[in-house]
């Protein structure tokens, strides 16, 4: 379903928001409404999962052991930090934040086009920093291949996260824990 919203662009300010939903099945997931907010004017775009069944805010994880644990289902929501522990890596959710249906193989993927981005501004920066962009590349290479152990955290304070194999472990998050986790862009209450 397409309508328009009389909300403003949280980037633009520009009025007139188009929302897409989409009620769908994901298997082992179940059902969800994926909602996309656009705005015409800039270009600003946001995705969000929402589950149908009320879900706590949880914590889930996968030791990345194996290369067959690449393909993996990922449900990562907009409110969603991703970590792969055992390198410190984090992503926390931004304004810009959207939420995706990948794999694992698909958010180390992520990881390494954002460790690219620092590789090709690293004129300025010192050989260290290049070095440290470098040693990280080659470690999720052998995280993918199955040669390196790591483990894949997602913390998402709204619960709509979720790692889809049976190894994955879920908790609840804990009340300090919320406190210190980013949420990211809101969706607007849409009457």
């Amino acid at each position: 379903m397409e309508s328009s919203v009389d909300l403003p662009c949280p980037q633009c300010t520009s009025s007139g928001l188009t929302m897409l939903a989409l009620n769908t099945e994901i298997a082992y997931f179940g059902e969800h409404t994926q909602i996309t907010l656009m705005c015409d004017s800039c270009g600003w775009k946001h995705t969000d999962f929402i589950p149908s069944d009320g879900i706590k805010p949880s914590s889930w994880s996968l030791s990345l052991d194996s290369e067959d644990k690449m393909s993996t289902r990922v449900v990562r929501s907009s409110s969603c930090t991703v970590r792969i522990s055992g390198l410190d890596l984090e992503v926390t959710p931004g304004s810009a934040s959207s939420g995706f249906i990948s794999n694992v193989e698909g958010v180390i993927k992520r990881f390494e086009d954002a460790i690219g981005i620092v590789l090709n501004g690293t004129d300025s920066n010192s050989g260290e920093v290049r070095d440290d962009a470098i040693e990280l590349l080659v470690d999720l290479n052998r995280i993918k291949n199955g040669e390196l152990g790591a483990e894949l955290v997602l913390l998402d304070p709204r619960g709509r996260s979720q790692i889809l194999h049976v190894e994955a472990v879920a908790r609840n998050l804990t009340e300090s824990e919320i406190s210190l986790l980013k949420v990211g862009y809101e969706l607007p209450e849409i009457e």
